[in-house]
């Protein structure tokens, strides 16, 4: 049974596409206000479409990497609703020898990935906290081991991993819950910057409801339950070259 979530409000980030599009739809459909932040709401996408007719959907048009407006935004929101679910979805990824990256896109993958969702979760976390609220980090398989042809994704995602278990047991006598996921191949267009992509068989990718399906699960359990780690992969491991 769905717990009732009496229109509380979830913040999630990285929400005009993939993922974080997936996890806006499933919130509102169970019944949550949610503050999407996106750089663009693409209205040629269905799925955006439909979310943007929700009453209780709240686009926020900000560049994650804006930190100053994206502070500002945050800060003037919580004068307003108190955020009782936190989604860090936002993320980038480059891939290839690290020698082949530069310092412009080792230091936005570090940003984005790993310092935006430090700097939201610290802005709320003290809302969260009396709200005994959730706090959301999606990772990546690539946290969990080595990776060539990714050091700097993987290393950012490990970091953002670390973070999410440290901070469950801070918070945890609290009543606060944290949970961090790990997806594998996710078929979105996550890989626009890589020279690889998803396999084409369905066994060999995730799909971005599935990730949302999931978060549903882990939102349903009962008080004083918390499933800290979820990692989610499809049944074969295969990628194909671009």
């Amino acid at each position: 049974m769905e717990k009732s979530v009496n229109n509380q409000v979830a913040l999630v980030t990285g929400a005009s596409s993939g993922i974080g599009l997936s996890i806006v739809d499933m919130l509102l459909e169970k019944g949550y206000i949610v503050y999407g932040i996106g750089r663009n709401f693409d209205q040629s996408v269905d799925l955006v479409n439909k979310i943007l007719t929700k009453e209780n959907f709240h686009p926020l048009k900000i560049d994650v990497e804006n930190t100053p407006l994206l502070l500002k935004t945050i800060n003037d929101l919580k004068k307003s609703v108190d955020i009782h679910v936190l989604v860090n979805n936002a993320g980038v990824g480059y891939f290839g020898p690290h020698e082949e990256l530069n310092a412009k896109k080792i230091k936005e993958m570090t940003n984005i990935n790993l310092t935006v969702p430090m700097l939201l979760t610290q802005v709320l976390l003290r809302d969260i906290k009396k709200s005994k609220g959730y706090v959301f980090f999606i990772s990546s398989v690539t946290a969990q081991k080595s990776n060539t042809h990714g050091c700097a994704y993987g290393a950012t995602k490990a970091g953002l991993t670390s973070f999410a278990k440290s901070l469950f047991d801070e918070v945890r006598k609290y009543e606060v819950k944290v949970t961090v996921i790990h997806p594998d191949m996710t078929k979105s267009n996550f890989y626009r910057n890589a020279d690889f992509k998803e396999g084409e068989q369905k066994d060999t990718y995730v799909e971005s409801h599935e990730i949302a399906d999931a978060m549903s699960f882990l939102l349903d359990q009962r008080e004083g339950l918390v499933i800290t780690e979820l990692t989610i992969k499809p049944q074969k491991h295969q990628i194909k070259r671009k």
